[in-house]
């Protein structure tokens, strides 16, 4: 059931092949874990040909001074609005295309033999979801809805390029390099004539179903995050260096719990002083390895 098909290893840093004596390691950890939580960044998609933030030389913050646009920027400035929108409205047909890669796959597998007992996934990108993951928490929601700001509603986000066609007919934009979250490197020259529609209930703000920087997962979602964890006895963090608190308070938890965790991410992260078991490997490389 895994895909065969090779993986894009344009934005995945390098690094050596797994070794035997660490995938015996991963092996003995996995098996000996009964209900597994388990912790995705995006470390996981790079292998779908998504970019991350922070991998070296390859991540968005190595390859470009831009930043993602920040919550209180998008909510209070119509401009910073337009200028999100058109750049996702460019990049919205190649980030939706993008399909799991066999870690994605994997997890899905040790989901369906009872190996696995909740997946958390710091990821946008839907790649869990597409892969047939079901016993899952986006931690920071998912590109592919979109909500209003004022009143809820939600629609889905290939309904939207819909609605942003049909207002801007005539609107063209080359990109210039891709982000991680779906959207591209557009000129201000660029965006300035794009056009943004409104919540079609109430003219309000329409937002991506997403946690942008500088906002804060829900407390709710925080409190049944941490109640998954409690049913669980050890924990996997895939693909993340876990820079951001929204994840790391799991893994902060898990270590009051005395629960063994394990580390798959290629380059530091900060469970490692405190990890039972750090691997330097590509996640696609190496899960598919642990039966």
């Amino acid at each position: 059931s895994v895909s065969r098909a090779s993986p894009n290893l344009t934005f995945v840093p390098a690094c050596l092949p797994p070794d035997p004596l660490e995938v015996e390691e991963l092996q003995h950890f996995v098996s000996n874990s009964k209900r597994l939580f388990v912790m995705t960044g995006a470390g996981i998609s790079t292998e779908s040909g998504i970019p991350d933030y922070r991998s070296e030389g390859v991540g968005l913050y190595a390859r470009t001074d831009r930043r993602p646009v920040q919550h209180a920027e998008f909510v209070r400035s119509a401009s910073a609005r337009q200028r999100y929108w058109a750049r996702n409205f460019v990049g919205w047909p190649q980030f939706s295309s993008h399909q799991p890669n066999k870690a994605h796959l994997v997890l899905r597998d040790w989901e369906k033999l009872g190996k696995l007992h909740w997946l958390v996934t710091q990821n946008v990108d839907a790649l869990h979801t597409k892969a047939g993951s079901q016993r899952m928490t986006e931690l920071h929601g998912c590109t592919h809805r979109v909500f209003c700001l004022a009143c809820g509603d939600r629609i889905l986000r290939s309904e939207l390029q819909e609605h942003f066609e049909a207002l801007n007919p005539t609107w063209k934009a080359e990109a210039f390099g891709v982000a991680p979250d779906g959207d591209v490197f557009l000129t201000d020259e660029q965006v300035q004539n794009f056009q943004v529609p409104a919540c079609r209930k109430c003219g309000g703000i329409l937002k991506p179903d997403v946690t942008f920087f500088g906002d804060t997962v829900s407390q709710e979602k925080v409190r049944f995050v941490h109640q998954r964890l409690a049913e669980s006895d050890s924990i996997l963090v895939a693909g993340s260096s876990m820079q951001v608190y929204s994840g790391y308070r799991f893994a902060l938890a898990a270590r009051e719990k005395k629960l063994p965790i394990a580390v798959l991410n290629i380059g530091p992260t900060r469970l490692d002083h405190f990890a039972s078991l750090k691997l330097n490997s590509r996640c696609g490389e190496l899960l598919p390895l642990i039966v």
